[in-house]
């Protein structure tokens, strides 16, 4: 009996699944991309473009990573740091082949209010001014740092923490106009903190709500104490950077290598304040001494932790939704997919491994990932050898970099933010598309003006749901359609095979941010399961699915998508009597289905749409105006389609 106890203890523990190799290699591949397109790296053919771009993107890298560490209020040199060690992390565990990891200009606004808060400026008289071992800098600078690398730490923990809960498939709330509104407000914000370096002012640190306002309302207080060297000088700097990168971005596709001109500028500038002796003739303000070498890492000072939690909230949710737009654009572009959850694991590494090594907050910035595109990179091998570059400017050159005015640095800032601020042309699009994202555009905008960018982008998700769920209420969800005339007018009109080609589909819920990649996803999946079925259909009835979205939900677009119909061209009509109202997120996603359908050698037809909705999508994508794709019914459009189709095999007859 005993015996025979224990052996029935012990079943449970033999139908326990062991895993095997296999799953142990697909988990590896799963969390560390770089296993995946490092074998498959072409030497030959890509490591020239990734080396060209390396260097471009160092440049970026260095000058941004100088300004965004006075912008987040610590010496210049962890803006170093912050472009080195992130680049790497995210290489191994990041999906977007063109995006870099490194300083930002919104996440280091947000820490800069921690260190302001915790150690302010008028502490210094107060801290002893003897230098500490790590590098010669003071103990007042070395506390500084040791706030931004707690905001740091504790916003990659909060990625890390989102990534075991699996809350990237939560980022749906985050539609377009909200992105974009941050965005653009917090590149504002950006442009207003680099004024005074514009201007050659010195300005006290402002901040709060309002702070925005205040800022300016100084500058026009205390206009006489601007110093006309810095402001000359900026001017010229911003008019030579923006006449030579249009000049790039026109005759890209003539010359194989972009102008360096952030680089030729940064060295033309430091060589003429050198000179000229600028800081001492004209008290112009320099960057300062760099000292050279990386040190050796140290803990973040975890007693403060509890003081930055607010910080570390908007790091991680500013910094993961502005880089994971970049990740998403990227793949698109290139036809790759990212897994958002992936993304959460990558940049909280990226914050968290970093604060160890003395390095300010980090994300992706739109201004590094546009330069990735307009040089020709590759994969993320161009990245890694812009950290290259970066080590020999830490362990050589940084000292060099002394002279650097810093109203050139700030142009090349405010520059780079060209890209970002251009959203704000987005407003005709929403306003022709959906108007009520074109209001939630303008007041996420005025909230993060107001405000900060971690407040903008919740006040602007609080609006879209709160405006969604008063529209869905009002919305018809399901549609009653007469199938007898139309199975009368097709089995008169049309052989079997021809109605073996037709797929029709009937959408009926509004089409919004909260149900697009879903309707994609059902679309996709439908599509799949009819083309592998070759069962002949007898009446319409087999060939019309009722796709009832679920408008609460969101699915996640499976990487599989259906391949087109073998030997014939088949035919997919979408009838949209059931949407009542969309937004550009569900334009946008029907304009998406039109061109995989286009793609795939498919006919594409909408019925029953209204008005506003076929102005929308044909203001938002590049429709084919040779063949109608709008039609009044669903039998109009199955007519359309079965007279085209006799005509072509009458032209097919004519020909033999």
């Amino acid at each position: 009996m005993t015996g025979a106890k224990r052996k029935k203890k012990s079943l449970p523990w033999s139908k326990m699944r062991v895993p095997h190799c296999e799953d142990i290699t697909r988990w590896c591949r799963r969390r560390l991309p770089v296993l995946e397109w490092a074998p498959q790296y072409n030497l030959k053919e890509n490591l020239l473009p990734d080396t060209v771009s390396g260097l471009m993107l160092a440049v970026q890298q260095v000058t941004q990573g100088l300004a965004f560490a006075v912008l987040s209020s610590v010496h210049p040199v962890f803006g170093l740091y912050g472009s080195l060690f992130p680049a790497v992390i995210y290489a191994i565990f990041g999906m977007g082949r063109h995006v870099c990891t490194g300083t930002f200009a919104l996440t280091s606004l947000i820490s800069a209010n921690a260190v302001e808060r915790l150690v302010p400026q008028s502490s210094q008289n107060l801290t002893t001014q003897s230098n500490t071992s790590v590098l010669g800098l003071s103990e007042f600078e070395m506390r500084r740092i040791g706030v931004a690398a707690a905001v740091s730490f504790l916003g990659g923990v909060i990625q890390l923490a989102m990534f075991v809960l699996q809350l990237g498939s939560a980022t749906f709330l985050l539609t377009e106009p909200v992105i974009s509104a941050m965005t653009t407000g917090a590149a504002t914000h950006v442009v207003t903190s680099q004024v005074k370096y514009l201007l050659g002012m010195k300005m006290p640190y402002i901040s709060g709500p309002l702070g925005f306002f205040y800022i300016y309302a100084y500058v026009f207080e205390n206009i006489k104490s601007v110093q006309l060297e810095a402001l000359l000088l900026s001017l010229v700097s911003i008019v030579v950077l923006v006449l030579v990168k249009e000049l790039n971005e026109q005759f890209k596709r003539k010359i194989k290598v972009v102008l360096p001109v952030d680089l030729v500028l940064i060295v033309a500038a430091s060589f003429a304040c050198y000179c000229t002796n600028m800081e001492h003739a004209y008290g112009l303000a320099v960057v300062g001494h760099i000292p050279k070498g990386i040190p050796p890492p140290r803990a973040p000072p975890m007693n403060i932790l509890s003081a930055v939690i607010t910080e570390a909230f908007g790091v991680a949710l500013v910094g993961y939704v502005a880089s994971l737009t970049l990740a998403q654009g990227s793949a698109k572009k290139f036809k790759y997919s990212v897994d958002d959850n992936q993304e959460f694991l990558a940049h909280g590494l990226s914050n968290v491994i970093p604060s160890f090594f003395f390095c300010i907050p980090s994300a992706a910035a739109m201004g590094r990932t546009a330069g990735l595109y307009s040089t020709g990179a590759k994969t993320q091998v161009a990245c890694l050898i812009s950290c290259v570059f970066i080590l020999i400017v830490i362990y050589a050159i940084g000292p060099l970099l002394y002279w650097l005015p810093m109203c050139v640095l700030a142009s090349i800032i405010v520059v780079g933010l060209k890209g970002m601020l251009m959203q704000v042309r987005d407003l005709k699009k929403y306003w022709k598309v959906d108007k009520i994202d074109w209001g939630i555009w303008v007041s996420t905008y005025i909230f993060t003006i107001c405000f900060a960018a971690n407040v903008g982008l919740l006040s602007g998700v609080v609006c879209t749901i709160a405006i969604v769920i008063g529209r869905f209420p009002r919305a018809k969800t399901v549609s009653m359609k007469n199938m007898k005339e139309m199975e009368f007018k097709v089995k008169t009109e049309m052989d079997g095979d021809t109605l073996q080609q037709m797929k029709i589909f009937s959408i009926n819920n509004p089409l919004v941010f909260l149900n697009a990649k879903k309707f994609h996803t059902d679309l996709m999946n439908l599509l799949q399961k009819e083309s592998a079925s070759n069962q002949p259909l007898d009446d319409i009835s087999k060939c019309e699915q009722n796709m009832l979205l679920n408008s609460l939900s969101n699915g996640n677009c499976n990487d599989e998508v259906s391949q087109p119909c073998p030997n014939e061209k088949c035919c997919l009509i979408l009838d949209c009597c059931g949407l009542t109202f969309f937004d550009y997120t569900g334009v946008s996603m029907l304009v998406e289905v039109y061109m995989e359908c286009k793609n795939r050698n498919m006919d594409i037809a909408l019925a029953h749409c209204t008005d506003s909705l076929i102005k929308a999508m044909q203001y938002c994508g590049n429709l084919d105006s040779e063949k109608p794709i709008f039609f009044e019914s669903v039998s109009a459009a199955i007519s359309t389609i079965h007279s085209n189709k006799n005509v072509g095999k009458l032209g097919d007859h004519s020909e033999v």
